[in-house]
C-alpha cells in the first residue's frame, strides 16, 4: 500500500494502470463512490506525487522487445550508468533493482538485429560488467 493512501486510492490507481482513459464516472461506478470523490482523490494523488504521469502503451506487430538484466561494477555509480543507458536508442525504460543484477532495461526495436545492436551498446557502456538478455515473446495485459 502507498504511504498515506488507503485501499480506495489503491483501487483507483490499479484501474488507471489498466486504462488511464477510464472516465471518473466509470471509476466511481466500479468502486462505489461518487464521481466528485473519485475526481478529488485523483487530483490529490497527482498533487502528492503518487501519480506522476499518464501514459499510453502501444502494441505493434513490427516491434520486438527484450529485458536486459545488467550488473554494474562495484566502483561505478548505478544512477550514472542508468542515466547513460537511458540515452541509448531502443532503451525504453530503466529499473534499478535488487538481487543478482543492478538494472533491468526494457529494450524495444523493429528487429532482433536491432535489439542485438542495442545490447552491444549496453555492454560498451562504462560501468556495465555483465548482462543477461531475454526476448519478450508475448505481453498479457
Amino acid at each position: 500500500m502507498l504511504d498515506n493512501q488507503d485501499s480506495i486510492d489503491e483501487k483507483i490507481i490499479k484501474i488507471l494502470q489498466d486504462d488511464a482513459r477510464k472516465s471518473f464516472v466509470d471509476i466511481a461506478n466500479e468502486i462505489g463512490y461518487s464521481e466528485s470523490a473519485v475526481r478529488r482523490r485523483i487530483k490529490n494523488l497527482i498533487r502528492n506525487g503518487f501519480i506522476t504521469k499518464f501514459t499510453i502503451a502501444t502494441q505493434s506487430a513490427d516491434k520486438t522487445s527484450a529485458i536486459a538484466l545488467i550488473s554494474v561494477s562495484s566502483t561505478s555509480d548505478t544512477s550514472i550508468v542508468s542515466t547513460n543507458l537511458k540515452k541509448l536508442p531502443g532503451v525504453q525504460t530503466i529499473y534499478e533493482i535488487t538481487g543478482q543484477y543492478d538494472i533491468a532495461a526494457i529494450i524495444s526495436s523493429a528487429s532482433i538485429a536491432e535489439i542485438n545492436r542495442c545490447i552491444d551498446d549496453v555492454r560498451r557502456t562504462e560501468g556495465v560488467v555483465d548482462t543477461n538478455t531475454v526476448i519478450i515473446l508475448r505481453t498479457i495485459h
